[in-house]
Parts: structure tokens; sequence; C-alpha cells
């Protein structure tokens, strides 16, 4: 279904504007979670943020729109670290600094503040489709959600969760 088929060029871009404001926390999720520096951070949410425009006019009114928006913001976020594998190759994923204000006003003890840096730094070793997974599991997505995401069955989002979180368990 062409959700922006009866609308003008103002109207698609007004629902657009608003569909993308009302969810940014998805962009910058995704963002934070593939890309390392401020700069590269800003480049991935604007890249995600076109593509998303791009396939607006495509997208299916009957399906979740928080699920198409992170299937194309991990698809594009994937993208991005593979073109930029060389220039990304460093242990931990550095978080916005408005993101490490509230990471640091939650934090309830300095141990608290300790597993939450080794777990970001065992995130960002992970491999792309593996980063996703800790993403969307970590936002408390259902397995179905995150096999619809990212195109892999619930079977195998249940295997690779468990795989995942017995890795944590040996590495931290």
């Amino acid at each position: 279904m062409d959700v922006t088929a009866d609308m003008t060029a103002t109207d698609t871009h007004g629902v657009f504007s608003e569909l993308l404001q009302r969810h940014a926390g998805i962009v910058f999720k995704v963002a934070n979670t593939y890309a390392r520096g401020r700069d590269d951070r800003a480049e991935l949410a604007q890249e995600i943020a076109a593509q998303l425009w791009r396939a607006w006019p495509k997208y299916d009114a009957s399906r979740s729109v928080t699920t198409w928006m992170y299937r194309i913001a991990l698809n594009v976020a994937i993208s991005f670290v593979r073109s930029n594998s060389m220039r990304l190759r460093h242990d931990a994923v550095p978080l916005d600094d408005q993101l490490h204000d509230i990471a640091d006003a939650n934090a309830a003890d300095p141990e608290t503040e300790q597993h939450l840096q080794l777990l970001q730094g065992f995130i960002a070793r992970q491999a792309p489709l593996d980063r996703a997974l800790l993403l969307l599991y970590l936002e408390e997505h259902g397995q179905r959600e995150i096999a619809d995401i990212l195109g892999i069955t619930e079977s195998n989002v249940s295997t690779k969760i468990g795989r995942l979180k017995q890795r944590i368990r040996n590495e931290l």
C-alpha cells in the first residue's frame, strides 16, 4: 500500500518529518551503536534519515513503522561499517555526550557503570548482525519483531541471542 499516493509533496514531507521526529531515537540508537566519533555518528544518522526518506514512498502502512525504520537504519549502518571498516577498528563505541550524562544520572554505583562500559565494549567488538541483535534485544523487542527487522527466522534469533548471552557471561 502506497501511503503517499493521495498526498501532495508538502503533505508527504510533513508526515515523514513528524514520523522521523517522533522516532528519532531509533536513528540515534543505531548511529551510536555502529559509528565511532561524533562526526561519524552525525554522518551515519544523516545517511539513515536520507535512506528513510527515499524509502518512504514505498512504506506499507500495514506494517509496523518502527520495524520498517529499524530495518532500514540497521541496513544502512551495516553498510556504513563495511565501507568504513579500516577507519573504524577500535575497541569501544563512545556514546553521545548526552547519553553519557543520562547513563551517569541513572548509574546506581561505580560497579554498575563499569558493567555498562564492559557491555558497550563487548557490543562494539561484535559483527554488525550481532550488534543489531543485541541492540534490539536490549531495547526489549520481541523475537518475532527482531526476526522481521533483521530478515532472519525467529529460531535463528533465539539461537543467536542464546549464544551471545553465553559469550557475554564468558567474557565479562
